[in-house]
């Protein structure tokens, strides 16, 4: 295949703006779907991803299309995530890519992510193709989005698109311009072979499966290849390319997207990023792979049987292969046992994280309050970045406790602007700018503390504007504020699973709120349980769950009255001894009640 005939793109937009919709029309269109093997969202595979319409890992696929001027080209087309939680997929993928298509929702125009994938492209020198998408609404305005692409993005947009992904229409005169303004690959079939790891994963049959985009040179089966990252020197078993389903070939050579197996078991191995060369190379200079992402969030995974420990890990390392911004390290708790501290980059990625380890690997799990990096710096100078609260040091060691900020870029009409800025005061923002855009369509810019992002904003922030606001954010330093410990004793026993950081003002609230949970949660015993919120020794909330209780004075009928008080002291001594030996079961479900706490 001549390299001038292949084009490689991907399709960035915001969330719910239609890149898999559009994927499908062009999978359509060029042949390689037909109605009956069809289906919405095509390349969207995994069940979560058609359950919650949203798409969580980039795919690829080859299309065959013959344009006007007679020559048939191979279009390489990357479907990627539109949620910010993903945007670590949409920087890989871009990067096995000469040029992308910018959708934007012709009723909804620029929003947070549209903005960010675009200077992602930009930065990359990718050619950007903008693309109105939804035209077939009654409330599409193509003419004032075109506006806010030129303003916001900085893009010409005087000659973009107009399609409608859902009816078809205008998608075939996309193909041909998709061929015209997107430039073929550079690179020669003669030279060393390079090729960059853009996604892996594991599979049970062939072991590790690298997705690569061939830059230099070609691969053949049967050839050594040498992973630089690793340097470790493998023979190639099996080529291909996804069309959109697995079609093996026997070469991939340069400006192919394709994967390659080489019966890698350890799945350390096959680094996302690395380098991809012959075994004798000697002039191959490695490509400086991708930005480690630092994970924002934490939460501790544990088996609920101690027994599934060593199945937890296997999956979790297999699951990291996939997702390499998902980081793990093992911990052990007091009230939990052996399991793992995880770093996810946001909430909605440790939902996805969650629910794929039960669904694909078969765990069962426990997990614990999601929470962020603190820095703690101790009077003798030390940092220490702390990632489980219960790890805090004394009170009297520290000098201070600073907290993650970031800088976040909400997109919201102007009627709704009042309840937005009100949501971020709440949380302890600090506002740095007001934009309008057009005359209903403002950009407000905010400090927030990570924390205070974490558990429930975004839910918040759609609540307040009907679902119209859209949130982009990036992490911007750190910096010390009142911040304080806050455990929960059960009995006065701390179960350090439920421990968490808070600002000092919220605390009380968050205490009360959490004890009582805890009350409705945790089942009566034969004994009385204590349910405390402390901060340091000071005791801040209360609740008792009152014991069931035998009536040991039925058969006493009639008779003298001390007999029952006699009965009712056994008991009640009997009780106190049990108290003091008894060891209160804590059902999953208040370890959950820590997540849907409210303000």
């Amino acid at each position: 295949m001549a390299i001038e005939r292949i084009r490689n793109f991907s399709i960035i937009a915001h969330i719910d703006h239609g890149k898999s919709t559009l994927a499908d029309r062009l999978m359509e269109i060029t042949g390689v779907l037909t109605e009956r093997t069809t289906s919405a969202q095509y390349l969207d595979k995994m069940d979560i991803e058609q359950e919650r319409g949203i798409t969580i890992k980039a795919q690829t696929a080859r299309l065959p299309y013959k344009a006007k001027d007679g020559h048939t080209y191979y279009l390489n087309l990357i479907d990627t995530p539109g949620h910010v939680d993903f945007g670590y997929e949409v920087s890989r993928s871009l990067s096995a890519c000469e040029g992308t298509l910018l959708v934007v929702d012709a009723t909804k125009g620029v929003e947070a992510q549209t903005l960010a994938n675009a200077y992602l492209a930009v930065d990359l020198d990718l050619e950007v193709v903008p693309v109105l998408n939804k035209v077939d609404l009654a409330t599409a305005e193509p003419e004032r989005v075109r506006e806010d692409i030129e303003e916001m993005v900085g893009l010409d947009a005087s000659d973009s698109l107009e399609i409608s992904a859902k009816t078809g229409v205008g998608v075939a005169e996309l193909l041909e311009v998709i061929v015209k303004r997107i430039p073929p690959p550079q690179g020669s079939p003669d030279a060393e072979l390079k090729a960059i790891i853009f996604d892996s994963w594991y599979d049970s049959y062939q072991g590790v499966v690298a997705l690569i985009r061939v830059f230099e040179g070609q691969v053949k089966v049967g050839d050594k290849i040498r992973l630089m990252a690793v340097k470790k020197e493998v023979e190639v078993a099996k080529l291909g390319y996804f069309s959109p389903d697995e079609v093996s070939v026997k070469t991939l050579s340069a400006g192919d997207v394709g994967f390659l197996t080489a019966g890698i078991k350890d799945i350390g191995d096959a680094k996302v990023g690395d380098t991809v060369t012959h075994a004798g190379a000697k002039n191959v200079q490695p490509f400086p792979g991708f930005r480690e992402l630092k994970p924002m969030v934490f939460a501790g995974l544990y088996p609920t049987e101690a027994t599934d420990y060593e199945s937890l890990k296997a999956a979790i390392e297999k699951l990291n292969l996939n997702d390499t911004a998902f980081r793990f390290e093992p911990e052990t708790s007091v009230a939990l046992g052996f399991g793992f501290r995880c770093g996810f980059l946001g909430l909605l990625h440790m939902e996805i994280i969650q629910e794929r380890l039960e669904r694909e690997f078969d765990q069962d799990l426990v997990v614990t309050a999601p929470t962020v990096v603190y820095n703690v710096i101790k009077k003798d100078g030390t940092v220490i970045k702390l990632q489980n609260p219960s790890q805090l040091p004394e009170p009297i060691e520290i000098e201070r406790i600073e907290e993650p900020i970031v800088k976040a870029n909400i997109h919201v009409p102007a009627e709704y602007l009042g309840n937005v800025l009100t949501l971020c005061q709440e949380r302890r923002g600090v506002q740095r700018g007001l934009h309008y855009h057009s005359r209903n369509r403002v950009v407000v810019e905010y400090e927030l503390p990570m924390a205070e992002i974490v558990f429930d904003f975004f839910d918040k922030l759609k609540t307040a504007t009907k679902g119209f606001a859209s949130l982009d954010y990036d992490f911007f330093e750190y910096r010390a504020d009142k911040l304080v410990k806050l455990d929960i004793l059960v009995n006065g026993e701390p179960l350090d699973a439920l421990s968490l950081i808070c600002h000092d003002s919220k605390a009380y609230y968050i205490g009360r709120e959490l004890s009582l949970r805890l009350r409705k949660t945790i089942p009566r015993q034969m004994y009385e349980v204590v349910i405390q919120a402390a901060i340091g020794t000071r005791i801040i909330a209360r609740e008792r769950i009152a014991p069931l209780r035998k009536n040991v004075t039925a058969k006493c009928y009639g008779g003298d009255i001390t007999r029952k008080r006699k009965l009712l002291e056994k008991q009640k001594e009997g009780k106190k001894r049990m108290k003091r030996m008894g060891n209160v079961e804590i059902p999953q479900e208040a370890f959950l009640a820590v997540l849907s706490v409210k303000d």
